[in-house]
């Protein structure tokens, strides 16, 4: 990017789109990218080109650290086995797949489109979490193909090290030295993200100051990605195990009011990277198109060959996988339905792109590596045609198959949760009044309090407290502590809700920050 201004005018551009995107109901990543497009192809718009170094060390750490940090502990293990078998075999077969269409039907050498292959072969997390946030896939669904785009990076990483290394010094492959490499990668990422988050967690359960957490929190992506880079393993892995071992402990480091801001502060981050980085998408195609040799201009027939190839590989591996998971999930639908909408969420973003941009530009004789341009455009159509193809339509594709969650479904699980944590917060009011330590307007003035909730529960129907204008100060003060214990026990019995498998990670989320949003106001009063 040329100044400044230039990046300022891009992420005015990206907000404006991304807020017109959820307003409308359109996936965001895919009307940014179209958006990008098309401003660069107007006249006078300065060419774009996208470092390496921005999007690796800015972009990815806190995208990729958000998308683990919403990835529920519970469904994680439950899916861990198809996540296995996705992550390492269809990377595997993409990679394999694209490279001997690539070498067929491009002018692309075998060695650049092996390179193509291990470059595409696995499915983008920020994509997927970006596009999935708005679907109600069931929560193993949902968790099996969020799984797979974050933990298939390291399989992929490993084979563009491979292939970069034969495209340029002209080497075999050593396959068993790549097996090294993979457990080095993977293996050590997976070591020291868990490391770092047990240092961050040690910090944070030591610290009560909302600056000081946010501080921590923003950082601690980039101190694991960059840690796990400086010691050659995959900082991808790290940043993701990371998020996920303390995105499963983050209600129980801090209080609620830190929570609540780490929230808004953190979804504001996540939101101006993703916006900026899916547009950045769309205005770089067009100056790597300017960049090709005259004989690469049917690049665009060659984009559709190579997704149609990743399309294709990936729904006909996940055919026989579709009825373990059919089955573990409790779904009864037919047969096709399932590996169709697996299918076709998995779309390929900012990570290929930062892989393709991380090829080097010059062989080992220090000669230009002549199909590295046609490898860059090919990798971002690819990512163009699947984010907006696969976006715009995934929706309709996921309400035809019939597996999505119907809203009266989520409505009923959110009704019957809110009753128990009601009851829960019954029973030890009672238990309080037995003690008689209590004053009785206090009690009074709870106890109307969570039989309102209660009624709303039962109902589905939004209603207000009862309150009491003339209690006395002292028994307002009384009366705040109470609250705020009683949001403690509806708290646990919200994590006994899920422990038991009686409430989805979604609910569990929404009802923790309706307690949090209560309990901060409590503390305000």
């Amino acid at each position: 990017m040329r100044s400044v201004g230039t990046v300022l005018a891009l992420v005015v551009l990206a907000t404006m789109v991304a807020t017109f995107a959820r307003r409308w109901r359109i996936p965001a990543p895919s009307l940014l990218v179209v958006a990008g497009l098309a401003v660069a192809l107007l006249p006078g718009t300065p060419q774009i080109e996208i470092s390496p170094q921005i999007i690796g060390l800015v972009v990815l750490p806190p995208l990729l650290y958000a998308s683990a940090e919403d990835m529920p502990w519970r469904e994680l293990r439950a899916v861990w086995k198809p996540v296995g078998v996705l992550a390492i075999g269809l990377v595997l077969a993409s990679a394999a797949a694209v490279g001997a269409v690539a070498a067929f039907v491009t002018p692309l050498s075998w060695q650049m489109a092996f390179v193509l292959g291990a470059v595409l072969a696995s499915t983008d997390p920020v994509a997927v979490t970006a596009l999935g946030r708005r679907l109600a896939l069931p929560p193993r669904v949902q968790v099996l193909v969020q799984a797979e785009s974050l933990f298939n990076d390291a399989t992929s990483l490993v084979l563009v090290r491979v292939a970069a290394g034969i495209a340029v010094a002209s080497t075999a492959a050593h396959w068993s030295a790549a097996g090294g490499q993979f457990l080095l990668l993977a293996g050590g990422g997976t070591v020291i993200g868990t490391a770092v988050a047990g240092v961050i967690t040690l910090i944070r359960r030591r610290t009560e100051d909302p600056v000081l957490e946010t501080v921590i929190a923003l950082v601690t992506p980039y101190a694991a990605y960059l840690l796990a880079e400086v010691a050659h393993t995959s900082g991808v892995t790290s940043c993701v195990v990371a998020g996920v071992v303390l995105g499963g402990r983050g209600d129980r480091l801090t209080n609620a009011r830190i929570r609540l801001q780490l929230h808004a502060v953190y979804g504001t981050v996540v939101f101006l990277l993703e916006s900026v980085v899916f547009s950045l998408i769309g205005l770089a195609l067009p100056a790597q198109v300017r960049a090709l040799a005259d004989g690469d201009r049917t690049w665009p027939l060659y984009a559709l060959a190579v997704a149609a190839t990743l399309i294709a590989v990936r729904l006909l591996w996940l055919a026989p996988l579709s009825a373990v998971v059919q089955r573990e999930g409790g779904l009864s639908r037919g047969n096709w339905r399932l590996p169709m909408v697996l299918t076709w969420a998995g779309t390929r973003g900012v990570m290929p792109l930062a892989a393709a941009l991380s090829i080097p530009e010059v062989t080992g004789n220090g000669t230009p590596l002549a199909d590295r341009p046609l490898v860059l455009v090919l990798t971002t159509s690819v990512v163009v045609v699947t984010l907006v193809g696969q976006g715009f339509t995934l929706a309709p594709v996921v309400r035809a198959s019939g597996i999505a969650l119907e809203p009266a479904h989520t409505a009923r699980e959110e009704a019957r949760a809110r009753a128990h944590l009601a009851h829960a917060g019954l029973a030890r009011l009672e238990e309080l009044a037995e003690l008689e330590v209590v004053p009785d307007v206090v009690l009074d003035r709870l106890r109307r309090g969570l039989t309102a909730r209660l009624d709303d529960a039962r109902d589905r129907l939004a209603g207000s407290e009862g309150t009491d204008g003339a209690a006395a100060e002292s028994a307002d003060l009384v009366y705040r502590q109470l609250r705020r214990d009683l949001i403690a026990v509806e708290a646990g019995e919200l994590q006994r809700l899920y422990d038991a498998h009686a409430i989805s990670d979604t609910t569990r989320r929404r009802l923790q920050r309706a307690l949090d949003l209560e309990e901060a106001r409590l503390t305000d009063a």
